[in-house]
């Protein structure tokens, strides 16, 4: 008889893993997919109010594309003035929150949850993720559960972030790791 690694017949979600009612879940997902993906772009306002009224703690100024994608809103925070771009996914099993004044670019992958491997059933956990403020997460950047990204980080395009990662760096590859630090800036470019 072959090993048995998992057997998906088992699985189940425990009980208030989703943090809110199964009809208020499916609510939230109808709400995304008919008045927050459609909305036009410049309506960054429409889509914090649909965000704050499922629970989000969301900071003034924030920019929220509408191909953005959240999975439970009640598990996210984000800080002022922070953007978030095209087809981001904000993976909210567990909680993810983002700091004031930083960027998660195109198609990054904020994943804070997960599944035992050990486990027969394939049992799903959670793993909260925290970026910090005024940080760079470039394009394509997967963020694994359990990450923190210290304040000042940059994340180069196309990384993987498997674990922690110290304030005030540019850190890149797959695994990600520091480069070298991150200079501040201490001029405001004109650019007219």
């Amino acid at each position: 008889m072959p090993p048995r690694y998992q057997d998906l017949s088992l699985f189940v979600v425990p009980a208030g893993f989703r943090g809110r009612p199964a009809w208020f879940v499916q609510l939230w997902w109808i709400t995304q997919t008919l008045l927050f993906r459609p909305s036009p772009q410049a309506l960054y306002r429409w889509r914090a109010f649909l965000l704050r009224a499922f629970g989000a703690d969301i900071g003034k100024g924030v920019m929220i594309r509408p191909s953005a994608s959240v999975t439970y809103p009640w598990r996210l925070q984000i800080g002022d003035y922070s953007w978030v771009g095209d087809q981001v996914v904000l993976y909210t099993l567990g909680d993810i929150k983002v700091g004031s004044h930083t960027v998660i670019s195109q198609r990054s992958y904020l994943c804070a949850g997960t599944h035992d491997i050990e486990s027969l059933q394939f049992a799903i956990t959670s793993k909260p993720i925290a970026i910090g403020d005024q940080c760079w997460i470039a394009s394509d950047v997967f963020v694994c559960p359990g990450v923190t990204v210290g304040s000042g980080t940059v994340v180069g395009a196309r990384s993987t972030v498997t674990r922690d990662l110290p304030p005030g760096v540019i850190a890149w590859g797959s695994p990600a790791k520091p480069v070298k630090p991150r200079r501040f800036a201490d001029t405001i470019t004109n650019t007219s």
